[in-house]
């Protein structure tokens, strides 16, 4: 558990500074391109997003399905060869680079189909900006897929901090850029008056960003103990048996992409009329914060243990860290979402241009957040069956929740006025990935049988206890701001200030609170602090 700890302290430490530094990233982006006073989305702001919103969504899948689901279990098993799997992993970046160069290329050829799809509601004005901010965005496709597959090569060689330090210089190079589009060219809300220079900077930034992410991991590879040659003999891999798991994973992958297409293509009914795609964009970036930093910090050297327990057959070490990874994930995110509800309005004020649209991204965030905690616990499930190398059943559990996210975006489509279109797309979503972990709990268990995760399920009960009235301490600290200090929304700086202010008053009660009931977990949680801020 020490090695664990150390490991998880130091994805948890990169994993904060990243995204503390891309949340810094975000609120330049939307200083740049605005949600407008008037509570609609800027076209601007959705064009962007749209096109931005292209590679990440494959890279989403790539990173954890394809790469984390079927390629560490892989290395892992090949590290007993002589070689130490030096050849197998030769084969596997030289196949994984070209396939990745290829997609990429069809990626770009096809820009003009893909805005099609993803922005058939958008104004011609909007789509014809959408696609040349594609041209640029796509290439980060490449990039993308190769910062995944290295980074998942050094996770399963145990080498987890350049995986996730590396985004904070992405989002550096990012940061320079959109600072130096505001200073050249100022806000830019509306889709008309764009110059090719224009999007080349904006656009361009985001691009720099992930092929600095992905190259800065070259740096780090002697680490891996690894001798990598390209190696285009791709027999021998065991392509069939890759194969076979990644195309369950691959059919995860359009389940998912129809789903994504479907909220995109009916949200964006909305531009200039309501919160749209950016909006669902931005509120999106801050419900993946916590679970980012906790969620992936923690979960990523525990995949990688749970592999090692399958393949040396311990299925009682394999429940004992699946219990310890849902309690201590399980401590952490309740108290995160108990601060982000308190907070919620100065959060998304902080994305905004107005209170009046502050309070409408508010709705769509409060929306995603009903699902926080369901699929931060479904993250372990999920890498427990891929640490048994099966990446066909979490497909079928995938296929149901993305059924019920395109039908629930259907419905809020034909049922809900558009200025509450996405709060009734983005509340589709969380009830979705609630379903989703339902199935997971019951198809793991038909799996390797009884999951002994009772102590954890009466844990997180606790842990809700704590929660519920620090979120109520915190949101009573926010009005207790605005009557005696006159503390308020009006701007992005008071807003900074009361977030932070109401979020440390949660936490602060959450701690006490846990405290007084005696949970045993805080004191791993104050261990892995610890250990964070050490790093």
């Amino acid at each position: 558990m020490s090695g664990i700890g150390r490991a998880g302290a130091v994805v948890a430490a990169g994993t904060l500074v990243s995204r503390v530094t891309g949340l810094v990233r975000n609120i330049v982006l939307a200083a740049a391109l605005p949600v407008i006073a008037t509570g609609a989305t800027g076209g601007a702001a959705n064009a962007f997003a749209i096109a931005n919103q292209l590679p990440n969504n494959i890279y989403a899948v790539i990173s954890s399905g394809l790469l984390a689901g079927v390629i560490v279990p892989q290395i892992i098993q090949a590290a007993r060869h002589r070689d130490g799997g030096s050849a197998f992993v030769s084969k596997l970046l030289t196949l994984g680079l070209t396939a990745l160069t290829a997609t990429t290329i069809l990626a770009v050829i096809a820009a003009p189909l893909l805005v099609l799809a993803f922005g058939s509601q958008l104004s011609p004005q909007a789509s014809a900006l959408t696609l040349a901010f594609a041209y640029w965005c796509l290439p980060q496709l490449l990039f993308y897929g190769m910062y995944a597959l290295l980074g998942e090569i050094l996770n399963a060689r145990g080498v987890f901090g350049p995986f996730a330090w590396s985004p904070i210089v992405n989002n550096i190079v990012s940061i320079i850029g959109f600072l130096a589009f505001i200073w050249v060219f100022g806000v830019q809300e509306d889709v008309i008056g764009w110059t090719p220079t224009m999007v080349g900077v904006i656009a361009g930034s985001a691009t720099l960003g992930i092929v600095a992410q992905a190259c800065v991991l070259l740096l780090f590879w002697r680490r891996a103990g690894l001798h990598v040659r390209p190696d285009f003999q791709w027999r021998g891999i065991g392509l069939r048996h890759i194969g076979r798991l990644a195309g369950w994973t691959f059919l995860m992958v359009l389940v998912g992409q129809a789903a994504g297409l479907v909220q995109t293509t009916l949200v964006s009914a909305a531009s200039n009329q309501g919160a749209s795609v950016a909006a669902m964009s931005y509120a999106w970036l801050v419900f993946m914060l916590p679970f980012s930093v906790i969620v992936l910090s923690i979960g990523t050297p525990y995949f990688t243990r749970l592999s090692e327990h399958v393949s040396a057959d311990r299925p009682e070490a394999l429940r004992a860290d699946l219990d310890s990874a849902t309690r201590t994930i399980g401590v952490f995110m309740v108290g995160a979402l108990a601060a982000i509800v308190a907070a919620i309005l100065p959060i998304s004020r902080v994305f905004t241009t107005s209170p009046e649209t502050a309070a409408s991204f508010a709705w769509v965030l409060g929306a995603y957040l009903v699902a926080l905690l369901p699929l931060s616990f479904q993250f372990v499930l999920q890498r427990t069956f891929y640490a048994h190398q099966d990446t066909r059943t979490p497909f079928f559990f995938t296929l149901v929740q993305a059924v019920l996210v395109a039908t629930t975006a259907v419905t809020a489509f034909v049922v809900l006025p558009v200025e509450q279109l996405a709060v009734g797309i983005a509340l589709g979503q969380s009830l979705a990935n609630i379903v989703q972990l339902l199935l997971a709990v019951i198809l793991l268990r038909r799996k390797i049988g009884a999951l002994e995760l009772t102590g954890a399920v009466r844990a997180i009960l606790v842990f809700v206890v704590a929660g519920v009235p620090a979120a109520a301490a915190g949101w009573g600290t926010s009005v207790l701001m605005a009557r005696v200090a006159g503390w308020s929304i009006e701007t992005m700086p008071a807003a900074l200030f009361g977030g932070a202010v109401i979020g440390l008053t949660t936490l602060v009660v959450y701690v006490l609170l846990l405290a007084l009931l005696r949970a045993p977990e805080l004191g791993t949680a104050v261990r892995a602090v610890r250990r964070i801020l050490g790093r």
